[in-house]
């Protein structure tokens, strides 16, 4: 920081329910394999539900809501030790090996063969090409079916409110649908649904304000503000990121934070379970 101090998370302020705004010394990557964490640095807010992780570097300010039963992992690597290649908060989505390898960590039994290839798989650039933003289907019949139009039209410009009076429902029950059943709101849903279908054309190179059109965004420049909010970057970097070099030639260093290192900074935002905080 600035002024030369680093502000830390007091323990006594991490609740069941999150925390407040500070920073760390230290990489930190943020993962909830059980329910969903709301992250909110600088750049917005990140809802994180699994696969999707979150790196916040070294000195990056970040608060933290944790939605009721979720469990929280939070995994620290020193920067002295390990070059992140992000500089701002960025989501990654983690594949099956992964989370598998980051759980093993969580309990205390990944080695350090292990924990070298986690390190590499979580700062490995390329993740985001596969970083598509979770979205949970609904399940009952109107909101399926909304579902499935978006899905399909993704640049459908119906509101809620048209939606629900062709399918002979009232709005409110439509909107209160979604977010029961999918746990976010009809727009964040919409909005994530363009947003995964405009990675394709994304890595094939075409252009930023084409592509927004073509998902439904209504403007070049809303487009961009909602892929950063939800992938850390701006488009441009993104497609940048994805056809450049190869993984091999592209990867960070490899290490290991210290098997010293005390254990309640390796908990620090992330309670083995929420009664740790009740």
């Amino acid at each position: 920081m600035a002024d030369g101090t680093t502000r830390t998370a007091n323990e006594d302020l991490i609740t069941a329910t999150g925390h407040p705004e500070h920073v760390h010394d230290f990489h930190q990557l943020l993962y909830a394999p059980l329910g969903r964490i709301t992250v909110t640095t600088p750049d917005g807010a990140h809802e994180l539900t699994s696969p999707q992780a979150l790196w916040i570097p070294a000195g990056i300010p970040h608060s933290a809501r944790f939605d009721p039963e979720s469990l929280v992992l939070a995994e620290p690597f020193e920067v002295a030790e390990h070059r992140l290649p992000f500089t701002r908060a960025t989501p990654v989505r983690l594949d099956d090996t992964t989370r598998r390898h980051l759980l093993a960590r969580y309990r205390g039994a990944a080695g350090e063969a292990e924990d070298a290839a986690l390190f590499t798989a979580l700062t490995c650039a390329p993740a985001r090409r596969d970083a598509r933003l979770p979205l949970p289907q609904p399940t009952s019949e109107a909101a399926r079916a909304v579902a499935a139009g978006l899905l399909r039209r993704p640049d459908d410009q119906r509101t809620a409110e048209e939606w629900a009076e062709s399918l002979y429902v009232s709005s409110t029950s439509l909107r209160r649908t979604f977010r029961t059943e999918t746990g976010i709101s009809f727009s964040e849903w919409r909005t994530r649904a363009r947003l995964n279908r405009s990675l394709e054309p994304l890595g094939r190179g075409h252009q930023v304000g084409t592509v927004a059109a073509r998902v439904g965004f209504t403007s070049t420049n809303g487009y961009i503000l909602a892929f950063r909010r939800h992938f850390g970057c701006t488009p441009g970097a993104w497609a940048k990121e994805v056809t450049g070099p190869s993984p091999k030639a592209g990867r960070p260093g490899t290490g290991l934070a210290p098997a010293s290192e005390p254990a309640t900074r390796r908990r620090l935002d992330s309670p083995r379970t929420l009664g740790d905080f009740r």
